[in-house]
Formats: C-alpha cells, sequence, structure tokens
C-alpha cells in the first residue's frame, strides 16, 4: 500500500495495474488508477460527510440506506447485509429508532419475526443530506450523452456485486484470521 496525494490510500501501482493496466488519461494525463483511487475516496468521503450530516455513524447510515431501499428488512436480514453480530443490529436498530429514521414493526406474515421500516417523515432530512451528491452528480452526467450514460450505468450495476463479492470475501478472511489468532492464544486454566 502506499499513500497518494489526498492522502488516499492505494494499492502499490504495479499491482492496481495488473488488474487495470495503467494508461494515461486524455483529459488529464494522470494514470488510471490515481483516478479511479481518488474517485473511491471521494465517494467515501461523501458517505461519511453525510452520515456525519444526518448525525448517524457510517454503519447507521448504511443500514437506513438497505432498509428504505427495500421498504424496510427484518432485523436477520440486516444484520447479514451489513455483517454485523445480531446484537450489535439490536443496538444499531435502537439507535436508529431513538434518532426517529427507523421502526420496528411485526412482519405481517410472521408475528415473530421483526421487520425494521424506516419512517417516511424522516427521510426528507435525509434528502436534504444527499441533495448536494445528487446535483453535482447530475451536472456531471449531464455532459455525457445517453449512450456513454448507458455505458456508465451498466459499469454501475456490473461494480456493485463485484464490491459486495469483494466485501464477502474480507470478511471471510478477516472472520478466519481471528480464529487463528483466537486459536493460537494459550489457555487460561
Amino acid at each position: 500500500m502506499q499513500i497518494l496525494n489526498e492522502g488516499s490510500i492505494c494499492m502499490r501501482a504495479d499491482k492496481f495495474s495488473e488488474v487495470i493496466p495503467a494508461m494515461a488519461s486524455p483529459a488529464s494525463g494522470e494514470d488510471e488508477h490515481v483516478i479511479f483511487r481518488q474517485y473511491l475516496d471521494a465517494v467515501g468521503l461523501q458517505g461519511l460527510a453525510s452520515a456525519e450530516a444526518a448525525g448517524l455513524h457510517t454503519s447507521e447510515w448504511y443500514a437506513l440506506s438497505l432498509i428504505a431501499f427495500h421498504g424496510g428488512l427484518a432485523s436477520g436480514e440486516l444484520a447479514a447485509r451489513t455483517g454485523l453480530t445480531t446484537g450489535a443490529t439490536t443496538r444499531l436498530i435502537d439507535r436508529l429508532e431513538k434518532a426517529g429514521f427507523a421502526r420496528r414493526a411485526a412482519d405481517a406474515h410472521d408475528r415473530r419475526r421483526v421487520i425494521v421500516e424506516p419512517v417516511p417523515d424522516a427521510l426528507g432530512r435525509i434528502e436534504e443530506v444527499v441533495g448536494p451528491a445528487r446535483r453535482h452528480l447530475a451536472e456531471v452526467l449531464a455532459h455525457y450523452t445517453p449512450e456513454q450514460r448507458a455505458l456508465l450505468f451498466d459499469y454501475f450495476a456490473r461494480a456493485a456485486p463485484a464490491f459486495r463479492a469483494a466485501t464477502e470475501e474480507i470478511r471471510a478472511g478477516t472472520t478466519a484470521r481471528r480464529s487463528r489468532e483466537r486459536n493460537a492464544r494459550p489457555s487460561r486454566k
């Protein structure tokens, strides 16, 4: 790993170019890996700023996004999608309820299941928070032809599952590493 301009953390250029060949961008002369890394960092930074503006932690912001997108999720499904334990998910839901963004409801088909729903009136606050990003991105997208936008959205549709798959690989590796570390500790008897 190396630190690049603006404090971004990036793979070594020689490793990144194995995945995406380094070529000069006609627009700026920068290597594509640097441009892509800066893009990812900007997306992450915008997410952090949005969470902070809404008064939420990043895990709460992500969970609220999932809940709002799906119109509600079972608490167990929310735990699986966020990668949190069920106990941590319960505390996260408590915080979202206290902030007025979500509420628990019994599943209409299985009263034993809890569904976490967005509070519609509170989602207007979220719209205010994401408004600047939507406005700026709309300005960027306006510079592209419909065919170019179709290509961009094809990329988004393909990249999202790739990032999710990478997330699962990272989580599985982290779980395995933590398990090995616990097993390597001398027992205290």
